[in-house]
């Protein structure tokens, strides 16, 4: 096979063994799939890629940019996740028209002003660059590079109320017709998130080892919450029927490989398309959407949000009562209201003396 070598940019194969090349010092990737390795298209993506570097002038002292660029250039934005740090590059790249603003000029309306703008592409994205503007001036305050946070007094935008929650929770008849629908490799890891709450990445990445006597012990990758979970027995059946591999994960796609991700999410929506049109399912259904379904379950029997925070793997019981909006609280409250009722009985049986 040729080998391809192009000067600034890393070319490799991935654990699923697919080429891979992105650009070293800016981390912009090229798309492999419209250009292929090698041919005439690869080698001017490479070209356009390496020549925006070269034009790119340096952001100006006591702007935004220089902010920006002295923030990418630190430990703090290296320690972060690759994940995180693509999602920051972005917000980045979108605040690349307002660089050159001086850090003076900065204040809570202007910051303001600024989500509001960035809310018209949706109010996530409108939060996301309020919340990245907020790292970033609180991390120079820190070191002297600018007076204050001025983002620090800006709200997040309110989620408007027409729009459909997301990541709803699954109901039971469409987490059956997701299992049947899934080859044995996929309705493992299914399971795995649809019985422990796990969340997608947790979940195919959850080692073997983490299993042991049917007992599941791991921490959130996110926020390093220890979470123990006893498999219910469901999980151990779906477990016990998944083909055997080699993989040091609990599950392993068709290749006996590791599950990426992506790859879950692809034969996800594969499933969804499947599913969908003929009723089978409803809109909205999301892989994180089963973690959701584990919090509503554990609040309809009747769990405090400080337990279904330490099943989650949740810092915070705020976040427990978000997963676990929505949850059918009948059979709890018939329950009090018994209690409630029976007491009630039980005071008016007792005579009442007058005053």
């Amino acid at each position: 096979m040729t080998v391809v070598r192009v000067k600034g940019f890393k070319i490799f194969k991935d654990r699923h063994g697919r080429m891979r090349c992105y650009h070293r010092a800016t981390g912009t990737p090229v798309d492999l799939v419209k250009a292929p390795l090698g041919t005439a298209e690869f080698f001017a993506a490479c070209a356009t890629i390496a020549a925006t570097l070269a034009v790119a002038p340096d952001p100006k002292p006591g702007t935004l940019g220089m902010l920006v660029s002295l923030y990418r250039a630190h430990d703090a934005f290296a320690a972060l996740a690759p994940r995180t740090r693509a999602d920051y590059q972005r917000i980045f790249d979108y605040l690349k028209p307002i660089a050159d603003t001086p850090l003076s000029r900065f204040d809570a309306p202007t910051v303001a002003r600024i989500r509001d703008k960035a809310g018209q592409r949706g109010h996530r994205h409108g939060n996301y660059v309020r919340q990245v503007l907020s790292i970033v001036f609180a991390w120079g305050a820190e070191r002297g590079h600018v007076a204050g946070n001025p983002a620090a007094l800006v709200k997040g935008l309110k989620r408007p109320k027409d729009r459909p929650d997301a990541n709803r929770p699954w109901t039971d008849a469409e987490l059956h017709a997701v299992l049947a629908a899934a080859h044995p490799h996929l309705r493992a890891v299914l399971a795995l998130m649809a019985y422990t709450g796990l969340g997608p990445k947790d979940a195919v990445k959850l080692p073997r080892s983490a299993l042991k006597e049917g007992r599941i012990a791991t921490r959130r990758s996110k926020t390093g919450e220890a979470v123990y979970w006893p498999c219910p027995s469901p999980l151990l059946a779906e477990l016990a029927a998944m083909p055997a591999h080699d993989a040091v994960t609990l599950c392993a796609s068709s290749r006996g490989r590791p599950w990426s991700q992506d790859g879950v999410q692809v034969a996800f929506q594969r499933i969804k398309k499947e599913l969908e049109p003929v009723g089978a399912i409803g809109p909205g259904l999301t892989l994180y959407g089963l973690r959701h379904t584990v919090a509503v379950i554990l609040r309809e029997c009747g769990f405090d949000e400080r337990t279904i925070a330490d099943a989650l793997g949740q810092k915070t019981i705020e976040m427990a009562r978000h997963y676990a909006k929505g949850a059918d609280l009948t059979r709890k409250m018939a329950g009090v209201v018994e209690s409630f009722d029976a007491e009630l009985n039980r005071r008016r049986a007792k005579p009442v003396k007058p005053d």
